[in-house]
């Protein structure tokens, strides 16, 4: 496996982005798309919530500390600069609606950086947070954002429906799943559909699934648990038995004995047809390119889940990369 040393990571050059003709109107209907379901889960809540990620289930302040010499490949963007910031991490799941949670579906984390120091790009002049946005899957369920697009205009058409319906698929879907997984495989499209298994989503993987552009370079980011508290949570089941809010009281619990410490890593690109840009379906190889640690993140015990620091939050903050 490479290492540090002999690692060749490719530089960037706007000739691997092909655009499509048409993908001004597919981002215009992405919005259009995720608005709708804004605005019917507005109309249901009197409240706003996320098109996508409505629901957190763990509310978390901690510290990120990026390390002292990286190579300069890795010494990039808001990790150029080795010191300690305070974050914010959000763990989510998919849906646009406030499902009971044994609707289960893949499972999201986004994380907020303040005071990064560095050029900003047009419009966000003045700001000094850096946003990453990730799920636990290495690689999306759809390929381009066009094909991403139908399955959104698919889930809208499903949002605040049947909820019991839901659930009840739900359980076939995992069922499914645990078949495809005792055979060796997986399907990110049956997890998506609420097949994922009803297991702590502390113990995950988080991915940032598409590429990014990373100083000359482009790459792609994980988040991964290291403490042992974290890592004994790895694929073990929740208790979701009348529990429609079972994965936020799991999150709770954790943090009220444990803390938890995550590592930040990096995974550059060496290979522009194995590491592709324009779909992002396809995982990258890490027997040719590992990810590589650039930060770590500690959190001490805390409360992870209040309404009063929703309301702060939910209801106050963006995470955007």
């Amino acid at each position: 496996m490479p290492d540090t040393a002999t690692l060749r990571p490719l530089r960037f050059e706007p000739s691997f982005e092909q655009i499509p003709d048409d993908e001004a109107q597919t981002i215009r209907e992405l919005s259009e798309t995720m608005r709708s379901i804004m605005e019917t889960t507005y109309q249901d809540y009197n409240h706003a919530v996320r098109g996508v990620h409505a629901k957190s289930h763990g509310l978390l302040e901690g510290r990120i500390e990026i390390l002292n010499a990286l190579p300069p490949a890795l010494a990039q963007g808001a990790f150029a600069k080795p010191g300690t910031l305070p974050v914010v991490l959000r763990f989510s799941t998919n849906p646009g609606d406030l499902l009971d949670d044994n609707v289960s579906t893949p499972r999201g984390l986004a994380i907020k950086i303040i005071g990064v120091e560095g050029d900003r790009l047009p419009g966000s002049e003045g700001q000094v947070t850096q946003d990453f946005v990730m799920q636990n899957a290495p690689a999306f369920t759809a390929p381009t954002p066009k094909a991403f697009l139908g399955n959104l205009k698919m889930l809208a058409k499903t949002t605040d429906k049947a909820p019991n319906l839901k659930k009840a698929l739900s359980a076939v879907l995992r069922g499914t799943e645990a078949v495809v997984e005792a055979v060796g495989g997986e399907s990110g499209k049956l997890k998506s559909l609420g097949g994922h298994p009803k297991t702590n989503l502390l113990g995950e993987t988080y991915y940032s699934v598409v590429p990014f552009l990373y100083g000359e370079y482009y790459a792609k980011l994980s988040i991964v648990p290291v403490s042992s508290a974290l890592l004994a949570l790895k694929d073990k089941a929740v208790d979701l038995s009348d529990k429609p809010d079972g994965l936020r009281e799991s999150v709770n619990q954790h943090f009220a004995e444990h803390g938890g410490e995550w590592e930040v890593r990096i995974q550059l690109a060496t290979d522009l047809e194995k590491m592709p840009i324009e779909d992002a379906s396809k995982r990258w190889p890490e027997d040719e390119s590992p990810y590589l640690t650039v930060a770590r993140i500690t959190v001490e015990p805390q409360t992870a889940w209040t309404d009063a620091r929703a309301a702060v939050v939910d209801d106050t903050l963006a995470f955007s990369p």
